[in-house]
């Protein structure tokens, strides 16, 4: 923690949120685009890319973007984000959770278990994203794969991106409910009074850390 009065506490590196909001902005753009492809009615969304061929075109590359942006923030994270004893009872009391009641939930580290979950579906619907759009991708790898196959991927490639796009909104709802969350990816910090209410095990890390 920082020598401050109000007692601020770092909590991502510039590296860390950088990195975070590239991912973010290619997840969208890969999203928009997808959708324009999705049904016809969602078509007008290539023209945020030039239009249909240019939209074609990108897309693809920007899921290849997504994947290795994404890769810096798995090799950042995923040490955070290995399933413990507590966060099997933090979903147990859920219901605590959704009422605010935290006080009667085990103590977080710095991800709890809902923060996970995201984390680890984010993990498994870009795997999903990418082999199956590789194997869509024609232009590199027709070839490769028979029209079954294209046909099987094609719906797996839909049902991931639903899924990814769930979990994003979801992501997105939580950091703007739980209030203070989002002064950690726009300025790499948090308050005290956040960390302790939230985060309480991660902070008593933290604190450990800097008396040493």
């Amino acid at each position: 923690m920082s020598e401050k009065p109000e007692n601020i506490l770092d909590r991502y590196t510039t590296g860390a949120r950088i990195n975070h909001w590239i991912n973010a902005a290619l997840l969208i753009a890969l999203a928009l685009s997808g959708m324009a492809f999705f049904h016809p009615s969602l078509f007008f969304l290539t023209d945020l890319f030039g239009g249909g061929a240019m939209a074609r075109i990108l897309h693809p590359w920007m899921g290849v973007a997504v994947v290795l942006s994404f890769g810096g923030l798995f090799f950042r994270f995923v040490k955070f984000n290995f399933w413990t004893k507590e966060d099997t009872q933090w979903m147990k009391q859920v219901g605590d959770v959704v009422n605010a009641r935290e006080d009667k939930l085990p103590e977080v580290g710095k991800y709890n278990a809902g923060q996970k979950l995201v984390f680890w579906g984010m993990v498994l619907t870009i795997i999903a994203l990418i082999t199956s759009g590789i194997v869509l991708w024609d232009q590199y790898f027709a070839q490769y794969f028979t029209i079954d196959q294209k046909r099987w991927a094609a719906v797996i490639h839909a049902l991931a991106a639903t899924g990814i796009i769930m979990i994003v909104v979801v992501h997105i709802y939580a950091a703007i409910w739980v209030k203070g969350t989002v002064r950690g990816m726009t300025r790499g910090s948090v308050t005290g009074g956040w960390a302790w209410r939230h985060h309480r095990k991660w902070l008593r890390e933290e604190v450990s850390k800097g008396a040493k």
